[in-house]
């Protein structure tokens, strides 16, 4: 009898989140950007919410809440009921500043259930042409042999594009100094007028500086070699076995979100960025879709934040919060 009562008391705490999951969505869900309007992870928010929201049968708003390295939008969304109605439109931030901020006020792995990391963007090394370096390796030897006087930008401090020259700064072994911009923008006019020489960004952001010769590609920092700027090496190729830094993008809602909410927003999110119409132009601006679900996601994020603190301790990187 005991035992029956047990198993009967335990079926019954399992109710409500079925019942949860059942009706699921019961209003229109939040897709929460930690960054502003019209930044890459608010592009790709808005194409994903409209896809969504035609197979949820509820509206998917976006929400922009900047600020904080991005902090402030996803704690918003760690704090959140984990009822599947508010989600998080996560990047490479969301590892990064775990790693090198002196505080945040969430923990990357445990307060989000991971739901599905969309898309890939590798980042592109390029250099003022008065840079004498065609090649990472010609690029390394000339920081060797000139310490400290060769700058490299990036769009402020703990973003990827500063994080991949620091990773590359340690593999290396050289001696380069960082000067951080508010913005690729900005960055990217100092290194034209060469006041700094060399940058990791994104590669749409900067094709048309390298088309225009007023920057020298030298490599991309993915695995596989970009299929829009399939001559350019990788950094792996160049030398660097393993290196490998990817501007990505996807889905998180809070933890404890019932596994079945998970499971529908796992598939809707992944059908959204596999739509023929969606996957094209994101291929054609240097995305790779990864479309991969939440025990991978899981792992990846995992993976990615052990390497970023291992980068933060040994690059002695601590971003003032």
């Amino acid at each position: 009898m005991h035992r029956r009562t047990v198993l009967s008391a335990a079926a019954a705490a399992l109710l409500p989140a079925a019942a949860a999951a059942n009706t699921w969505p019961t209003r229109p869900l939040r897709l929460v950007v930690p960054f502003p309007p019209g930044s890459a992870s608010d592009i790709l928010a808005r194409s994903v919410a409209a896809r969504m929201s035609e197979t949820l049968g509820q509206t998917v708003v976006v929400e922009n809440r900047p600020g904080a390295g991005g902090t402030i939008g996803t704690d918003a969304v760690a704090k959140a009921a984990p009822d599947g109605h508010t989600l998080l439109m996560a990047t490479a931030a969301h590892t990064i500043t775990a790693a090198t901020f002196e505080r945040v006020p969430f923990d990357a792995r445990r307060d989000f259930a991971p739901v599905a990391r969309l898309i890939a963007t590798p980042l592109l090394l390029v250099v003022h042409p008065e840079v004498r370096a065609n090649t990472v390796a010609e690029l390394v030897a000339l920081a060797r042999a000139e310490p400290g006087r060769i700058s490299f930008a990036s769009s402020g401090n703990g973003t990827s594009h500063h994080m991949a020259s620091e990773f590359l700064k340690l593999a290396a072994g050289i001696d380069i100094l960082h000067v951080p911009y508010r913005g690729s923008a900005p960055a990217q006019v100092d290194l034209v007028a060469g006041r700094v020489q060399m940058m990791f960004d994104n590669i749409v952001a900067v094709l048309g500086h390298v088309r225009a010769g007023r920057l020298r590609p030298l490599a991309v920092s993915s695995l596989a070699r970009s299929a829009i700027l399939p001559e350019i090496p990788t950094v792996a190729e160049s030398g660097f076995p393993g290196f490998e830094v990817n501007a990505w993008f996807g889905i998180m809602a809070p933890a404890g979100t019932p596994r079945e909410v998970i499971d529908r927003l796992t598939t809707a999110s992944i059908e959204a960025v596999r739509r023929p119409e969606t996957a094209e132009r994101l291929v054609s601006e240097g995305a790779t879709i990864v479309a991969e679900g939440p025990e991978a996601f899981a792992s990846f994020v995992n993976a990615d934040l052990a390497r970023w603190e291992r980068v933060a301790r040994d690059g002695n990187i601590r971003v003032e919060s």
